[in-house]
């Protein structure tokens, strides 16, 4: 079970690493850009990202699980609901987050910046 355990640490911190959005610059007061950035990254925390991974773990638990059962009887069963957990809330942290990120280029656009990823 080590190595499920290292894959969503691997995981989660790929998904906390801020993603670098890119805009079209020109004619852009970027000290006022700063403060926008800012304020949109602020909006984009109320997406809850505890919520998400919580619902990915117990999905990933009760599909592997399932699966585990089917397969390998009692001990499958507790093998493949561990890997399921920890999948299955890397996968929701992955998602949070990235909809953190499809957050904060709306807010932008919103506010009249060329988002250009």
């Amino acid at each position: 079970m080590k190595s499920p355990y290292s894959l969503l640490l691997v995981l989660i911190l790929t998904g906390c690493a801020s993603h670098k959005i890119i805009i079209d610059k020109e004619g852009v007061d970027m000290s006022k850009y700063e403060q926008d950035l800012a304020a949109c990254r602020e909006y984009a925390e109320e997406v809850s990202a505890g919520e998400a991974v919580g619902k990915g773990a117990v999905g990933g638990a009760v599909i592997g699980g399932a699966v585990g059962a089917i397969l390998g009887g009692r001990r499958g069963a507790e093998t493949l609901a561990g890997v399921g957990i920890v999948t299955g809330a890397a996968r929701g942290g992955a998602g949070a987050e990235q909809e953190k990120n499809q957050v904060v280029k709306n807010c932008l656009r919103g506010r009249s910046y060329k988002v250009l990823n």
